[in-house]
């Protein structure tokens, strides 16, 4: 069962906003070879606010996921796409279906 997540928001730079959506959209072919995420969602919150959302059984998958391939080309990226620093929140699940 899931029990660990995050909850990472990003907000792109104005006139970056497609871009940021295309790079949320390049991404779920990473997030699919990650044997340890169990669910991964691509996120438009706003007009210029995305996130992403993923879930884990473990902690050690959730690590693992922080350490992977989309964290390192978000962070790559980030100066050029986001206004801001990414927020990421580490989330307990208590009740999932």
């Amino acid at each position: 069962m899931e029990k660990f997540a995050l909850l990472a928001r990003v907000e792109a730079k104005p006139g970056k906003e497609n871009e940021v959506e295309e790079f949320l959209k390049s991404a779920l072919p990473l997030a699919q070879e990650e044997t340890l995420t169990i669910k991964w969602y691509g996120l438009k919150i706003s007009a210029n606010t995305f996130g992403i959302f993923d879930t884990f059984e473990t902690e050690d998958g959730r690590k693992e996921h922080l350490q992977g391939k989309i964290a390192a080309a978000l962070m790559a990226n980030a100066a050029t796409l986001l206004a801001k620093d990414p927020v990421i929140e580490f989330v307990d699940l208590i009740a999932v279906k």
